[in-house]
């Protein structure tokens, strides 16, 4: 019975640490974005156009080095929706402008 507990309570701490470990939620940028400059936005398309741009190095690829050698550069440039210096992924740009959005349309 005892070990029943200990592997329970040991899947709920799991679990708890699991869901704590996900991307957190967009950031409030309304500090970086006026309700002015966001009326400037056509549509979410235009705000992820319109963002910042960032470039990171990344690992070349086997086929990268074997098609350029060792000397090879690889590095890939997307938008900084959130003005935090780090590339954003769709969803987060979708996100952020949702939550800016939100914010000014009231």
């Amino acid at each position: 019975m005892k070990f029943i507990i200990l592997l329970l309570t040991a899947s709920l701490a799991l679990a708890s640490f699991a869901l704590s470990a996900k991307k957190p939620a967009s950031q409030d940028i309304s500090h970086l974005i006026s309700k002015e400059e966001f009326a400037n936005y056509k549509d979410v398309a235009d705000f992820i156009a319109q963002s910042p741009r960032v470039t990171m190095t990344v690992t070349p690829s086997k086929a990268d080095i074997e098609e350029y050698g060792q000397q090879v550069a690889k590095s890939l440039t997307g938008s900084d929706c959130d003005r935090d210096g780090k590339m954003d992924d769709n969803p987060s740009c979708n996100a952020i402008f949702y939550k800016l959005w939100l914010k000014y349309s009231r």
